[in-house]
């Protein structure tokens, strides 16, 4: 890296809100700045989308707060957060973006021949042991709330883990697989999303408690007994947990903006959105494109069309 890019580098990890050892470790490695900044976009933009129908709406405001508590809305960012760096890391090192690592090394696949053909696997072996470490994730004691948040935050990197496909790509004579290269692919971030979502919905409230078996405090859910013990269990790896019930989000608060003004759907979510305050009714003509053909060559014509739109907004 010449000098100039260097000097941009240092300023762009020094722009960034880390921890001491987070700047060293990002002043260290040429490209992880960006795919920092990179992550958080993803996770912010992910989050608005799976929430963009719900009281919360992962808006920016208030989040600050909200970190601070032990909330499901809570759990959720610390998850889709460790998800988003997760996916971007290994992603940043197949495009060649950081300069410590490369492709996927997975010993089962050939990784070389993949390389040879244009392709390259995503390393996210090397994205997972990265992150752990930039985290400084290390053994708690009691905190509970330490407990938690590095519990939803693993819950994020394992639901990166189980987007992982094997894609495949024939190289035979007329599309045949006589020869054929393999290579690890991540999913969409739409779909770890998605599963996040469901996990957040389904999330488990936990308290702490001794386990005199080991000698030490872990997770449990007060709700649901194990099958061989007749005390609480543990949530699982891949429950989302939280400490304490959410507020409404009805109204402003430190925690969000509240919903009044926010559109809604009449059929789907006023009622619930709207917090039984009622939705204003508005028409407003949009226009769109219609009646489009493709034109020889290579271009869409299309003629305007307007037509009355109904929306819903929450009142005051």
């Amino acid at each position: 890296m010449n000098p100039a890019h260097w000097k941009a580098h240092l300023k762009q990890c020094d722009l960034l809100r880390l921890s001491r050892k987070q700047k060293r470790l990002c002043r260290r490695e040429p490209g992880l700045a960006e795919t920092l900044r990179d992550a958080i976009r993803l996770g912010v933009l992910e989050c608005q989308y799976q929430f963009r129908n719900e009281r919360w709406n992962c808006s920016l405001d208030g989040r600050a707060d909200l970190l601070k508590r032990g909330f499901k809305e809570t759990a959720f960012l610390y998850a889709v957060s460790s998800a988003a760096l997760t996916h971007s890391l290994a992603r940043a090192c197949s495009a060649g973006r950081m300069e410590r690592c490369t492709c996927d090394d997975s010993p089962d696949l050939e990784n070389r021949k993949a390389w040879q053909w244009g392709v390259c696997g995503d390393n996210l072996k090397y994205s997972t042991r990265f992150l752990k470490n930039f985290l400084g994730q290390k053994k708690v004691g009691k905190d509970l709330r330490a407990k938690v948040d590095i519990h939803n935050t693993n819950v994020g990197i394992k639901a990166v883990k189980n987007g992982l496909k094997t894609t495949c790509k024939c190289h035979g004579v007329s599309g045949s697989c006589a020869v054929r290269t393999c290579w690890k692919q991540l999913s969409p971030f739409h779909e770890t999303g998605k599963l996040l979502k469901l996990r957040y919905d389904s999330a488990v409230k936990v308290f702490s408690a001794t386990n005199d078996a080991v000698g030490h405090s872990e997770l449990v859910n007060p709700h649901h007994h194990g099958h061989l013990t007749k005390g609480p269990a543990s949530p699982r790896p891949t429950d989302l947990v939280y400490m304490e019930d959410s507020p409404s989000f009805c109204r402003p608060s430190r925690f969000s903006v509240g919903t009044a003004g926010r559109t809604c759907s009449r059929e789907a979510n006023c009622d619930s959105m709207c917090c039984g305050r009622g939705y204003n009714i508005q028409s407003r003509m949009v226009t769109f494109s219609c009646h489009c053909q493709v034109q020889w060559c290579c271009y869409v014509e299309c003629q305007q069309c307007m037509q009355e739109e109904v929306v819903y907004s929450c009142k005051q």
